[in-house]
């Protein structure tokens, strides 16, 4: 496609989805999970992206079901205190408790549900009480599928707790100041040919001359 968006053709690229692994934006070694980033912005060369949704890849998915435990998932539409509706999926699988002889590790109905109903709670608790910003940032640890290990260990023990997906349901009116805030002193406006012109009393990185 040519990236031309139809209500905005003067700025090409806007509205377009890049995804992209966390390894590569973190350099780290968690590339199976994937961030998908929206252009929400176009100022001269400049691209300005936000938070667009995040999931797991297929092997890595694949590579978690395994026979002999039992797979709990759990989903949950959430509103973020600057207006983002998410829907947040997480996934967990019991696990053998120390000392066991018996082979699988099979939880019961009534335990299923008690662990759903947990896993829901804390995925409220956690995105509704944030904005999109901290809410992501506690995606890149996976803090949040250690805190519903960590309070489901009194009904079953669980193992491979992670948010495994985020959908981006509905947005806020866009604001632009809120974007340039969100990519800190990136943001400023800019001149004809898209180099970014600092307000009066910041800091501009000086242009490197090809001869002294």
């Amino acid at each position: 496609s040519s990236g031309i968006n139809a209500e905005c053709p003067l700025r090409p690229g806007k509205g377009r989805v890049y995804e992209c692994a966390l390894a590569d934006l973190n350099d780290d070694e968690n590339a199976f999970r994937k961030f998908k980033l929206v252009c929400e912005d176009v100022q001269g060369k400049y691209c300005y992206t936000n938070f667009h949704g995040m999931d797991l890849t297929r092997d890595k998915l694949c590579s978690l079901v395994r026979k002999w435990q039992t797979l709990i998932e759990a989903h949950v539409d959430v509103k973020t205190t600057d207006g983002y509706l998410l829907r947040v999926f997480c996934m967990g699988f019991t696990k053998r408790v120390s000392k066991q002889i018996k082979k699988a590790a099979y939880a019961k109905s009534s335990q299923v549900r008690a662990i759903r109903k947990k896993m829901v709670d804390i995925m409220a608790k956690e995105a509704s009480t944030e904005d999109l910003k901290s809410f992501v940032n506690k995606l890149i640890p996976d803090s949040i599928g250690k805190d519903i290990e960590k309070e489901c260990m009194d009904i079953y023990p669980l193992h491979d707790v992670h948010i495994r997906k985020v959908k981006v349901l509905k947005k806020p009116k866009f604001d632009a100041s809120k974007l340039m805030d969100l990519h800190g002193e990136m943001g400023g406006t800019t001149d004809e040919s898209g180099e970014i012109v600092a307000a009066p009393g910041e800091f501009v990185e000086p242009i490197i001359q090809e001869s002294v």
